[in-house]
């Protein structure tokens, strides 16, 4: 069996790390990539009883197909419904009631042209949230309509299985009492009161010990300067 030279054996301890640092980089990358391949919803958390606007986004067609549409259904416990107008994108409203002047139950933006593969769009709703959805998790089922087929974005985990093992999840609002949320907004506003509170005795205890590091450093380098006075005086006196 033949011995491996010495550059042989250069080339193998440099090419194993350059493979590993390769399947890492790989795999750092496709990790993101996959977790984003799905219409997604920001923010995912809101409050019962108030309004706020919500973006879903995307950056992926079917299967590679371009994105023509963008349906989304309106689940319970959404009181009002106000699509925002964005360019590029036709809107159409879906109300129920037997006259369809009751709550919107789809909005479906429709693309002035075909969105590729590969590419981000976003929509936005303002929408209202009703005072007893406080504590649930609202799923908005969104129907992505491409060129080539469609992908209904529906899933909804049920208990005890992990939300990101499902294909096609559906986007997800959880919904927060009042009162809850504004005890956490004034235990941050304790929590940063505190911290400026440390800070500013931070800042005033190195205020007041400045004087007295300036003042050592001026005594330091004052005995320096009478040391050498000293050397000097006594090398001229010698010479004399």
């Amino acid at each position: 069996m033949t011995e491996p030279t010495p550059a042989r054996s250069r080339a193998r301890r440099f090419t194993l790390p350059l493979v590993g640092a390769a399947a890492g980089i790989a795999l750092a990358v496709a990790t993101p990539l996959a977790a984003s391949a799905h219409v997604t919803v920001t923010p995912d958390s809101a409050t019962a009883g108030r309004s706020g606007v919500l973006t879903f986004a995307f950056s992926h067609g079917c299967d590679g197909s371009p994105t023509t549409a963008l349906r989304i259904e309106i689940p319970d416990g959404i009181t009002s419904v106000t699509p925002t107008i964005t360019p590029g994108w036709t809107i159409d409203v879906e109300r129920g009631g037997t006259d369809h002047d009751g709550l919107v139950e789809h909005v479906t933006y429709t693309a002035d042209a075909p969105v590729p593969s590969g590419y981000r769009a976003a929509i936005e709703l303002s929408v209202g949230f009703a005072e007893d959805t406080a504590g649930e998790t609202l799923a908005f089922p969104v129907t992505q309509e491409c060129e080539q087929g469609e992908v209904a974005w529906a899933e909804v985990a049920e208990d005890g299985v992990d939300p990101h093992s499902l294909d096609a999840p559906a986007p997800l609002v959880t919904v927060a009492g009042a009162d809850a949320v504004e005890a956490h907004s004034a235990g941050h506003g304790s929590d940063a009161a505190a911290a400026d509170d440390t800070d500013a005795t931070t800042a005033a205890q190195a205020t007041g010990a400045a004087p007295a590091i300036l003042g050592a450093a001026g005594l330091a380098a004052g005995i320096a300067a009478l040391a050498v006075s000293l050397v000097a005086l006594a090398r001229t006196r010698r010479r004399a």
